[in-house]
């Protein structure tokens, strides 16, 4: 599947761009990350660099001035103008301080464009040319990272066991151990995974890299389908304090527990699991665990997730003023060209803007459904928009057009799936793809247990809370029930 270039900045993205400042030699301060990403300081960049193309004598930016407009441009998804200004730097300053930052500038900016193959050569420059500094451990690190988007497994896991030699106390060394499991399940080497995952547990015992590794066994087990080890690895971590830099909770490890459990024809004992996790508006695996037990053949899972069910219908009724349907027309009209749930893009909404048609994120995305530059040029056409600037995305109806055209897509690439629809809209959607590849289920819930970021985990359980509650409020045309 031919994966498609992000068209909105991902709030993840925001620490990358941290990391560049840090990287600029101390030239370029925090205070001016704060301010680049917005539209005057974007404005001004622009024209300071079109009176310099039109001088008839243009003086040479000293390196921290083009550092400083490669950072606005950065933070504003203006990829080729950031990496214009970082070349001068390479090209005109090879002994400045700046240096390391400003390759690494540019192979970020080719890793946040998808374009990984370019990065990770890049990534390889800066580590080759300056590993002894924060820029060349990184560069280790990021063409690793760009050999696992590339689907390259293996060879990602053998590369960011390179970067654990050379750095065994590198700043990524914990999450680098997680990678390399998911590269070798990716690649189809379980056993290796298996590993690792031991060798994971052993050097950060106690440590929240070790619940980790060990969430990381029972997903495992699931996708291979060995239920008594899954049911196992659960129980072994429901013994053990969780805590949320984990990416997993309780509730997440209970439902996959009771999976196993239901899969391997135990029907009782998976009631019994699917009737600990609590239920309520915000909970999504408690939702799912509601929906398994009213399509268990036992009628007392039944009226139990009658009851269930219940409880959460009057909770979300009191609850209905926080769920409005703004922009209806918009909505309503964008959605049915594109064969989409409007209830599913009112959630999606009231999560990137909370219905704010000015909103504009640290990351440059705009507009009531967060979206960027890139996003009008990848979509605009496609949307039936003749022309989409950065001040449009402003606009309701363009924003609404453009940001439908794009779920559109991705409901075409995930088969309908919405919390692969969500989490494609926060974390990406080849990242999407390689979750639901480690899969090999057909479970809503396996599918989210996947997904690797915890900010993109969090942010598919509030879209699905949201989602839950429109269907409940509203019909597919948007009438109040």
């Amino acid at each position: 599947m031919k994966l498609l270039k992000t068209i909105r900045k991902k709030r993840l993205d925001s620490l990358a761009l941290i990391l560049l400042t840090a990287f600029a030699g101390g030239t370029v301060g925090s205070s001016t990350w704060a301010q680049s990403a917005t539209d005057a300081s974007l404005n001004s960049v622009r024209m300071s660099d079109r009176a310099d193309r039109t001088s008839k004598m243009p003086a040479q930016l000293p390196a921290a001035e083009h550092m400083r407009r490669a950072a606005i441009y950065m933070t504003n998804r203006a990829f080729a103008s950031a990496r214009e200004h970082w070349q001068a730097v390479v090209d005109n300053y090879p002994d400045d301080p700046n240096m390391p930052g400003a390759l690494f500038g540019i192979a970020r900016s080719y890793y946040q464009e998808r374009r990984y193959e370019e990065a990770r050569q890049m990534y390889e420059r800066v580590a080759g040319a300056y590993p002894d500094t924060k820029e060349g451990r990184e560069g280790s690190n990021f063409a690793a990272s760009s050999l696992l988007r590339m689907g390259r497994g293996a060879e990602a896991a053998a590369r960011y066991i390179v970067y654990l030699n050379k750095y065994p106390n590198g700043e990524r060394v914990d999450t680098a151990h997680l990678n390399i499991i998911d590269g070798y399940r990716e690649s189809g080497h379980p056993q290796d995974a298996i590993v690792w995952i031991d060798r994971t547990r052993q050097r950060f015992a106690g440590t929240a890299t070790e619940i980790s590794a060990a969430f990381a066994r029972l997903r495992l087990d699931v996708a291979l389908g060995d239920w008594s080890h899954a049911v196992q690895a659960a129980d072994e971590l429901t013994q053990k304090a969780i805590p949320t830099t984990a990416n997993t909770s309780a509730d997440e490890v209970l439902y996959l527990k009771a999976h196993a459990l239901d899969r391997a024809g135990r029907t009782q004992d998976a009631i019994r699991i699917f009737s600990m996790i609590p239920d309520n508006v915000d909970s999504y695996y408690g939702g799912l665990a509601t929906n398994r037990l009213a399509a268990m053949n036992d009628a007392g899972a039944r009226q139990r997730a009658t009851d269930r069910a219940g409880a959460v219908r009057a909770s979300i009724e009191r609850a209905a003023a926080a769920y409005p349907a703004p922009f209806r027309f918009q909505v309503l009209s964008e959605s049915r060209k594109r064969a989409l749930d409007p209830r599913l893009v009112l959630a999606i909404m009231k999560q990137e803007s909370q219905f704010k048609p000015n909103a504009k994120s640290p990351s440059a995305a705009r507009g009531l459904l967060q979206l960027t530059i890139d996003a009008a040029q990848k979509y605009g056409n496609r949307a039936g928009l003749k022309q989409v600037t950065d001040d449009s995305l402003y606009q309701p109806a363009t924003n609404i057009a453009v940001g439908t055209e794009y779920m559109a897509e991705l409901s075409r690439m995930f088969a309908g799936l919405a919390e692969a629809i969500a989490a494609s809209y926060n974390g990406g959607e080849d990242n999407v793809a390689r979750w639901l590849g480690r899969t090999n289920q057909s479970d809503a819930g396996v599918f989210a247990a996947e997904v690797g970021f915890g900010e993109s985990k969090n942010y598919v359980f509030k879209v699905m809370s949201y989602y839950r509650a429109y269907r409940q409020l509203y019909d597919s045309n948007l009438n109040r029930r």
